[in-house]
């Protein structure tokens, strides 16, 4: 039909046709199924093969029908596997085996910042290299702010790493001149009001609000550095912070006997004691030194009834984990303050302690709430 040079052998065996491929299937007397014919011509001569396979009406003894149902360029499927292939490894290659040249600096200078970080005194407090040359040092909250200063150059920090003040930091601070670095929290006042009763302070600054030491940029750490401030200035201000935490009686009120309104026998009627829950001097004692093992890590440790540490959990995943544990929880001990949300969760719970570095609301009948300066 298409003469000696499409004739279908003579194709196969000059390799201008491949191996044909045929899946057949019986079903009612009557067989179908499907051919591919493999082909090297060109795009005319294979649609021109074809055509001629469609007009073949009989196989062997029987009638027959033949379909060309898509003639495929195998080459362009094979060219949209290699591009979707190349792009796939590629991506695991960006990703895995080829980290990013911010990446390698960062690592490179973390490790140095880790080598560098010592130890200062008996208690081990981490402090820069510089800390022990330098004419001035700058105390700070815990070895995390240690790192961030010696991230952006500053190698003369040491941190007191809890409330209380290390010896160590009380005789460093009598041959040093002294700035003190703190949280942009109330946490940062107290630690301030605590180190003024024991050490000579001579400046003080702070991070920006509602920040902390450890996450600020080193543009923020060298503002708050140079906008330091005297501490004999803001003295006064945290002689108030101290005053302002003791109850304040007023003597010689006068008493007007024939108004119902100062009446104390109807205040204890609308408003009905509540005596606040107590601790052990042992549960003191232990929440004491975890406390002080909690400052600056912004975490929390969640204690069972029988005062043993169930975990340590980030102060943001607190609330999860208190409702996946529904109950057995006694204590909860946090690197922050104890807010009414809080409050209102542990009731949820019947948590029966809460311990805090500050706390925001009243004392509750159902759950004792205690500071780190309490214990």
């Amino acid at each position: 039909l298409l003469g000696s040079y499409l004739e279908l052998r003579e194709l196969q065996r000059n390799g201008r046709i491949g191996r044909i491929e045929v899946t057949s299937e019986i079903k009612s007397g009557k067989t179908s199924g499907e051919i591919q014919i493999p082909s090297s011509l060109d795009k005319a001569e294979t649609c021109i093969i074809g055509a001629a396979l469609e007009v073949i009406q009989r196989i062997g003894p029987c009638n027959s029908n033949i379909k060309v149902s898509k003639i495929e360029d195998i080459r362009v499927s094979k060219r949209n596997h290699v591009v979707s292939r190349a792009k796939s490894l590629l991506k695991e290659l960006i990703e895995e085996v080829m980290p990013d040249s911010q990446e390698i600096s960062e690592e490179v200078a973390e490790s140095v910042r880790v080598m560098e970080i010592t130890s200062y005194g008996r208690e081990k407090l981490p402090a820069g290299p510089g800390v022990k040359d330098d004419e001035e040092i700058i105390i700070v909250e815990g070895r995390a702010d240690v790192l961030n200063l010696l991230k952006c150059g500053f190698k003369n920090a040491i941190a007191i790493n809890g409330t209380s003040v290390p010896k160590s930091i009380v005789s460093i601070a009598k041959e040093k001149t002294v700035t003190v670095f703190v949280d942009g929290d109330r946490g940062g006042n107290l630690i301030i009001r605590e180190l003024s009763n024991v050490i000579n302070i001579d400046f003080v600054t702070k991070a920006p609000d509602g920040k902390e030491v450890e996450e600020i940029t080193k543009k923020e750490i060298n503002k708050a550095l140079r906008s330091k401030i005297p501490f004999e200035q803001v003295k006064d201000d945290f002689k108030a912070i101290e005053r302002s935490a003791k109850p304040n009686f007023k003597k010689n009120s006068p008493i007007n006997r024939n108004s119902r309104n100062n009446d104390s026998r109807d205040d204890r009627a609308k408003k009905p004691f509540t005596k606040k829950k107590t601790l052990t001097d042992d549960e003191k004692s232990k929440y004491k030194v975890m406390s002080e093992e909690l400052i600056g890590t912004k975490g929390a440790y969640v204690l069972d009834v029988d005062s043993n540490v169930l975990g340590k959990v980030p102060i943001s995943e607190l609330e999860s984990v208190l409702r996946s544990l529904k109950s057995g929880v006694k204590t909860i001990i946090l690197d922050g303050d104890v807010d009414s949300e809080l409050l209102e969760l542990a009731e949820k719970s019947r948590i029966m302690f809460l311990i805090g570095m500050d706390s925001n609301v009243k004392n509750s009948p159902k759950v004792g709430i205690f500071t780190f300066a309490e214990l």
